[in-house]
């Protein structure tokens, strides 16, 4: 991955690792926070559904914030809003305050995922997109590990102190962006992106974040109550799986990104695909307890966490000018409405067949149904090839070496183009671009000749003028010294 990349990329990187890290923590001091007040647990719960309520909320609206201000300012504002409602949480434990100040968290951190994705997208190059946004996934993963393990720092301070660390956290994320040199991306002309234009564009970019926030949502939510059926593990053998999980996530982020990068990213999301079956399969027999289970997990984590990325990668790829700052945000918000669906749909089926085997069944049917989707997509609309051989010829003109379009690449083209979906309205601008191609290279040939010449006149034309302006002022300065004459020798000579 080139330097510079990694530099401009850092800033924003560091403030999320600090940001996630107080997050983690925070997702954790809520319950017991709550339940050390004696709330009661039906509230607990609408409470922390009050954060995914903020992150749908900001997905919507916290575009026009971003375009308005500006990357920095936006994520300055964000985090800063993170600071001040944990801190409001350590002054009081009234429910309803305390559903409102969650909801504010949830708004602002999708607000700080919507900058930095963005970021990242509009500066990075489509071929180290990938590698891109696999650091991004890994430092938030990472930061959600250690904001965990911070929870033992937290137990040997009041719980008004922990909140007080979380708010620190977050104010501390600002400083990398307002005190690191980087180079934040300029935000260009924005325009609408509705739902419906957002699927025409991306199909496979849309489903693939729907499928990661389904898919995803489960491992969190619902594999813990799955490992523990049936009493065999402890609560710390269930929370070392869960660890072996996200750190798969980790680790194969920057490896399959960098895969996507060298890839067509809808042949990488295919063999996710398949392997997600593959793995929840595997969990329903051979992979039910001891290595092969840890060794299924890690992988499972690694094929699942990493869908998102990828997806998002190819949707990038597909952007017009301009659209990166608005599909990112519905992108996100297309995850955080998959985050919501799947675990009431997937718990019917736990509750009757099982924890794990409904479960890993729930898996594998989402897996066959991205498989599938992702094959249709790879026929429907396969990976560009290049239409005919690119040709030069010697230079013949001033233009240097120009494209011979002659009748193969024509024909190729007009080829791709009764290929291509009858209800893509490019189509025909296309059609008749390509019916012109000789006609508009060879005016534009003539343009450029046109304009050389004019420029070649105008060279001559001004060195003529500065010639006869010179020759001008020497026939002046000779004339003036005729007039004066030679010098007198009756001149009076000077006294002494």
């Amino acid at each position: 991955m080139p330097r510079h990349l990694l530099l401009m990329s850092l800033a924003p990187l560091l403030g999320l690792a600090l940001l996630g890290i107080g997050n983690a923590m925070l997702t954790s001091l809520v319950p017991l926070r709550l339940s050390a007040a004696g709330v009661s647990s039906e509230a607990i719960g609408l409470i922390s559904s009050a954060y995914y309520l903020g992150l749908g909320l900001g997905a919507l609206v916290n575009d026009r914030l971003l375009l308005r201000i500006g990357h920095i300012r936006a994520y300055a504002g964000f985090g800063s809003l993170v600071a001040v409602a944990a801190l409001a949480m350590g002054l009081g434990d009234h429910p309803v305050v305390w559903f409102l100040l969650r909801m504010m968290i949830g708004w602002s951190l999708v607000g700080v995922y919507l900058v930095i994705e963005s970021w990242l997208l509009s500066a990075a190059d489509p071929a180290v997109r990938g590698r891109l946004l696999a650091l991004y996934m890994i430092v938030l993963y990472g930061a959600g590990v250690l904001g965990q393990l911070l929870l033992g720092v937290t137990a040997m301070l009041s719980l008004e102190a922990a909140f007080m660390l979380v708010a620190m956290l977050a104010a501390a994320s600002v400083l990398p962006l307002v005190l690191l040199p980087r180079v934040s991306p300029l935000i260009e002309q924005s325009e609408p992106l509705s739902p419906w234009r957002l699927i025409r564009i991306t199909p496979t970019g849309v489903f693939g974040c729907l499928a990661s926030g389904l898919v995803v949502a489960v491992i969190y939510s619902l594999l813990p109550l799955a490992l523990g059926d049936g009493g065999i593990l402890s609560t710390a053998e269930i929370g070392q799986r869960m660890a072996l999980v996200i750190l798969g996530g980790m680790l194969l982020q920057y490896p399959i990104g960098r895969w996507s990068d060298s890839h067509d990213r809808q042949q990488v999301l295919i063999i996710l695909s398949i392997a997600i079956v593959g793995f929840a399969a595997l969990l329903m027999g051979p992979a039910r307890e001891g290595i092969a289970q840890l060794t299924v997990l890690f992988l499972l984590g690694g094929a699942a966490f990493t869908l998102y990325p990828v997806a998002v990668s190819h949707a990038a790829d597909r952007a017009p000018a301009g659209a990166l700052v608005r599909m990112s945000q519905g992108l996100l918000l297309i995850n955080a409405v998959g985050s919501t669906l799947s675990p009431p749909a997937v718990s019917l089926p736990m509750a009757e067949m099982g924890a794990m085997p409904g479960m890993a069944l729930s898996l594998a049917v989402m897996g066959g149904g991205m498989l599938l989707f992702f094959v249709w997509r790879r026929v429907m609309r396969p990976a560009p090839q290049p239409l005919a051989p690119f040709e030069t010829h010697a230079p013949q003109t001033p233009l240097g070496t120009e494209l011979a379009v002659g009748p193969e690449l024509v024909e190729a083209a007009e080829e791709h183009l009764r290929d291509a979906e009858a209800d893509d309205p490019l189509v025909e601008v296309t059609r008749e671009l390509v019916a012109d191609m000789p006609e508009l290279i060879t005016e534009a040939s003539l343009d450029s000749l046109e304009e050389i010449e004019v420029k070649e006149e105008q060279a001559l034309h001004d060195e003529q003028a500065l010639n006869d302006e010179q020759t001008l002022q020497v026939v002046q300065a000779s004339q003036d010294a005729q007039r004066q004459g030679p010098p007198r020798d009756d001149a009076p000579l000077a006294r002494g």
